[in-house]
C-alpha cells in the first residue's frame, strides 16, 4: 500500500468521540450534537462572527469530554452538583495543548459558570469566554427537553424557565436570542431530529478543518487518554499498544506514513470500550460469562464509530480487527485468516503483548520470557500471526522498552498537567 499523505477532517474525528460518549446510555444519546446545534443557532441569532460560531459548534460537540463516566454525565443532566466545573477543567486540560482546539478548550473550561449579573465574566481572576455562557444556556435547554413528548408543546415551558434565570444564571442577550427564535418551529424540531448529524454537517464548510497526519496523531492521543481513563486497570494501555504496533510495523516493512497510521490505530483500538458499562470495566476479580460477552462487543463499536471518518478505512480495519484470529474464531466478525490484513495481525500481537507485560493495579506485568511463551502458544492454537510474533521475538527487549518508555511518558505528562 502506497500512502504518501493523509488528511482527515477534524469535524469527523470529533463526531467520532462524541458519538462514542453518547452511546453510553440512551439518556445521554445525541446530547453533544443537540447542544452544538442549539449553541450555533444562538450565536447565529446574536450575529457572531463565523469563527465564533464554528468554535461554538465544536465546543458543543465536546463540552462534556471530561465527564465520560456515565454516572457523572447523568448527574450533569439531572442537576448541577457542587463539583460541576470539574469535568470542564478536565476537558480543557485534555485539549488545551492541541493548537486547532486551543480556543475551544477555554470555552468548555467554564461552560457551567452562571452569569450572576456580570460577575460570571471571570472566575478566580480568570476570564470566562462569552461563548462559554452560550454553551451553558444551550446545554441547560437541551437537558430540560422531555424526549418522550413533542418538543413544540414544551417551548412555552422552556421559555418560562430560562426567563426566570435571565441575568442571574444566563446572559441576558443569549436568553433574548432564544426568545426571538422560539417561534421558529424548525429549530426545535431540528434539535430533536434523529438525523441531526446530517443537519449539523450542513451548517458550516468543514472542509477547512482538515488535519495533517501528525495532527491526527496528536488528537487521537487525546482520545486514547479518554478511552484509558474509563478503566482504572488500563490507565496507559492504548499508548503501549500504539507504540508496540508502530515498532512492529516498522519491522514488517511498512512505510513511514503507514507506521504513523498504525500509531493512530493503536490509540483508537479500544475506542468501543467507551460504550461498555463502567460497572463492568471497573469490576475487581473475575467477570462472568455475560460480562465477558458484553466486553467483546467493544471491537464492533470501534468499527462502527470509525467507519464514518473519511480516509480512515485502513486504520479502521487495523484498529477494529485486533481480536480476530487466524483460525476464524475471533470477534466480532469471525473473519477467516486470509481476510485479516497484516496491520490487524500486528495490532492483535501488540494488544496481547502490551496487556500481559504492562503493570496493572491488581498484578505485575509478566516477565518478558514468559510473555513470549504465551505468544508462542497463541501462534500454535491459530490465534496470532507467526510472522508478526517472530518479528517481535527477534526484537523483544527493544520493543518492550519502547512500550515502557511510552507508558512512563504518559504518566509523567499526567503528573505535570
Amino acid at each position: 500500500m502506497k500512502l504518501d499523505r493523509m488528511r482527515v477532517n477534524m469535524f469527523d474525528l470529533l463526531l467520532c468521540i462524541t458519538n462514542a460518549g453518547d452511546l453510553i446510555s440512551e439518556e445521554v444519546a445525541n446530547h453533544h450534537q443537540q447542544v452544538a446545534y442549539l449553541a450555533f443557532r444562538i450565536g447565529e441569532r446574536l450575529g457572531l462572527q463565523m469563527q465564533q460560531k464554528k468554535d461554538l459548534l465544536l465546543a458543543g460537540l465536546i463540552h462534556d469530554i471530561g465527564a465520560f463516566a456515565l454516572d457523572e454525565r447523568l448527574a450533569l443532566i439531572e442537576n448541577e452538583p457542587l463539583s460541576v466545573h470539574d469535568h470542564g477543567h478536565r476537558g480543557a486540560l485534555l485539549i488545551k495543548d492541541f493548537k486547532p482546539l486551543a480556543r475551544v478548550a477555554e470555552v468548555i473550561r467554564y461552560h457551567h459558570v452562571p452569569w450572576e449579573h456580570g460577575k460570571g465574566r471571570t472566575v478566580n481572576g480568570n476570564e470566562v469566554s462569552y461563548l462559554s455562557h452560550i454553551i451553558h444556556l444551550a446545554d441547560r435547554i437541551v437537558v430540560s427537553i422531555n424526549h418522550q413528548q413533542n418538543v413544540l408543546v414544551q417551548v412555552e415551558r422552556i421559555m418560562r424557565e430560562i426567563l426566570a434565570k435571565k441575568g442571574s444564571v444566563y446572559v441576558p442577550e443569549a436568553v433574548d436570542a432564544v426568545i426571538d427564535m422560539s417561534t421558529h418551529d424548525y429549530i426545535w424540531l431540528d434539535v430533536t431530529h434523529q438525523s441531526l448529524l446530517h443537519i449539523l454537517s450542513g451548517l458550516l464548510a468543514f472542509d477547512t478543518m482538515d488535519l495533517e497526519i501528525d495532527e491526527v496523531i496528536e488528537l487521537t492521543q487525546i482520545f486514547a487518554k479518554i478511552i484509558d481513563l474509563r478503566s482504572p486497570f488500563t490507565a496507559n494501555h492504548s499508548v503501549g499498544v500504539a507504540k508496540t504496533a508502530e515498532r512492529l510495523a516498522q519491522l514488517m516493512g511498512f512505510s513511514e506514513t503507514e507506521c504513523k497510521m498504525m500509531l493512530i490505530a493503536g490509540y483508537l483500538h479500544d475506542l468501543g470500550k467507551l460504550v461498555i458499562s463502567k460497572d463492568i470495566l471497573h469490576k475487581q476479580g473475575n467477570i462472568d460469562n455475560e460480562e465477558r460477552i458484553v466486553i467483546r462487543s467493544h471491537t464492533y463499536y470501534t468499527y462502527r464509530l470509525l467507519e464514518n471518518i473519511k480516509g480512515f478505512e485502513t486504520i479502521n480495519k487495523w484498529a477494529s480487527f485486533h481480536h480476530e484470529k487466524l483460525n476464524g474464531q475471533g470477534y466480532p466478525f469471525r473473519l477467516p485468516g486470509d481476510s485479516i490484513p497484516l496491520g490487524s495481525r500486528i495490532m492483535a500481537v501488540a494488544d496481547v503483548f502490551t496487556a500481559i507485560t504492562e503493570d496493572r493495579p491488581y498484578r505485575a506485568g509478566m516477565p518478558l520470557e514468559k510473555a513470549l511463551a504465551v505468544l508462542d502458544s497463541m501462534v500454535t492454537d491459530g490465534s496470532l500471526c507467526p510472522l508478526v510474533v517472530a518479528a517481535l521475538k527477534a526484537h523483544a527487549r527493544d520493543i518492550n522498552e519502547a512500550r515502557k518508555t511510552a507508558q512512563r511518558a504518559r504518566v509523567d505528562d499526567e503528573l505535570t498537567a
